[in-house]
């Protein structure tokens, strides 16, 4: 089974930490995150991994090499030169990711206590493009999606903005989740994406094509998620971790 994980992220909330270390390669509980989604993912099955880096990507390939690849076959996908958001990074990685299953999507500073196995499985079951895990927590931006669960708009409830093919769009006739960085996409999603090129954001994608095919929220009963990507967050995270009993073999 594959998966991509988001490593290339510059880090930027997480200054000055980041100005020498890479965002996956901060610790959390003794690990570098990416450590921890790495052998998060090896349980559920997942033994085909690419990784995307951009910033200090070096320290990725040399820590990455000095574990092994943790047991698992890594694909790095090179972001280097450019850095290139979600949907650019997804697109970036299709020859490794193409083919005829399903591919997981998991950013590095997401810690979660979802069954990835099971999530993937959902994808399966429910014939997707894309199954996005979402809950109901407190945030500014959130997914709109009908009573089927399929996506259909966008909103922030700070600025009010809102984003929508659809005509005559109200967002208040919509369920609002907030997503959780962690997705299920069928490789089909490559067709979909011949014309997009360079740098792209996967949700501004998922908005443009979600009223010709099936994007779908699964919301996973008492899901626990802890966003990584911010000082006072990761002060809670190594707390967290051993609360969540995520450590690994």
């Amino acid at each position: 089974m594959k998966a991509l994980i988001f490593a290339a992220g510059m880090g930027n909330r997480l200054k000055p930490l980041t100005d020498t270390t890479p965002k996956a390669l901060v610790p959390v509980d003794g690990k570098p995150m990416l450590e921890h989604v790495i052998l998060k993912l090896k349980a559920a099955g997942f033994d085909r991994i690419a990784i995307n880096i951009h910033h200090l990507g070096q320290q990725i390939i040399d820590f990455l090499r000095a574990n092994d690849n943790f047991g698992v076959e890594i694909y790095l996908s090179d972001e280097r030169e450019y850095l290139l958001d979600t949907g650019g990074g997804i697109k970036h990685a299709e020859p490794f990711l193409n083919g005829d299953e399903p591919f997981l999507v998991h950013n590095v500073d997401i810690f979660s206590n979802v069954d990835l196995q099971r999530l993937y499985q959902h994808h399966i079951e429910n014939k997707a493009l894309a199954t996005l895990l979402v809950s109901q927590r407190k945030t500014s931006r959130y997914l709109l999606f009908n009573n089927d669960n399929r996506l259909c708009g966008w909103r922030n409830r700070e600025t009010g903005e809102v984003k929508s093919y659809y005509p005559y769009f109200d967002p208040e006739q919509y369920k609002a989740y907030a997503f959780s960085g962690i997705h299920v996409i069928s490789p089909e999603i490559f067709r979909w994406m011949e014309e997009w090129t360079g740098k792209f954001s996967i949700i501004q994608f998922y908005l443009s094509i979600c009223a010709r095919t099936h994007i779908q929220a699964c919301e996973y009963p008492g899901l626990k998620l802890l966003d990584v990507g911010k000082p006072e967050t990761l002060a809670q995270a190594d707390q967290w971790v051993k609360e969540n009993l995520i450590h690994h073999s």
